[in-house]
């Protein structure tokens, strides 16, 4: 009997009040979630602080659950490029944490990522937290915070988009075609 190696990715929706994020193990078809959460930043008032939470928590989350690759939210055009600016860098320091640990670093765009989960690459992301329901087995973690049902899409969107993870998932032409041929996967 040959052993199934465990595939653990690592979901990141940067921000610099929560940052959210979830950890998902890919070895069994929905992938399971093992951690779905946000770091509360908005307790610390300046910015260098937050970065070095930001770069101290993802550290350990690396540390604790072992995953072998960080899937994030790659920036998005904002009106306010100073808040634009401090999301990048939040961004950098949880890249430069993974980096530091080994991990292999993938970006998506919201709207690649709100495509993936959804159909849709505008959806709400009321919509992508409502569709994480019936995609995974969440193993009960309910969360209020978008943040984290964003790091569950981003970690999501990675499973489905990497080949070598997901090398026995068919490709669908839609969300119809989806549903179509996988009815037994939705959940009423």
């Amino acid at each position: 009997m040959t052993k199934q190696i465990s595939h653990k990715i690592l979901g990141v929706d940067p921000g610099t009040n929560f940052l959210g994020y979830a950890i998902i193990e890919t070895i069994c078809d929905p992938p399971k979630v093992l951690a779905l959460d946000t770091i509360n930043l908005s307790k610390y008032k300046d910015h260098q602080t937050k970065l070095m939470h930001i770069h101290r928590e993802i550290t350990y989350l690396i540390e604790k659950f072992l995953p072998k690759q960080l899937a994030i939210e790659a920036p998005f055009y904002a009106n306010n490029i100073q808040s634009m600016l401090k999301l990048g860098r939040a961004q950098g320091v949880a890249i430069a944490a993974a980096i530091n640990m080994g991990l292999v670093i993938e970006e998506y765009s919201p709207k690649k990522i709100k495509q993936s989960i959804t159909g849709n690459g505008n959806a709400a992301k009321e919509q992508v937290a409502e569709m994480l329901k019936h995609l995974v087995d969440m193993n009960g973690m309910v969360y209020a915070k978008l943040d984290a049902t964003d790091a569950l899409a981003v970690a999501l969107c990675h499973y489905s988009q990497n080949s070598l993870l997901s090398k026995n998932v068919k490709k669908f032409s839609g969300w119809a075609d989806f549903v179509k041929n996988n009815e037994k996967k939705i959940k009423n």
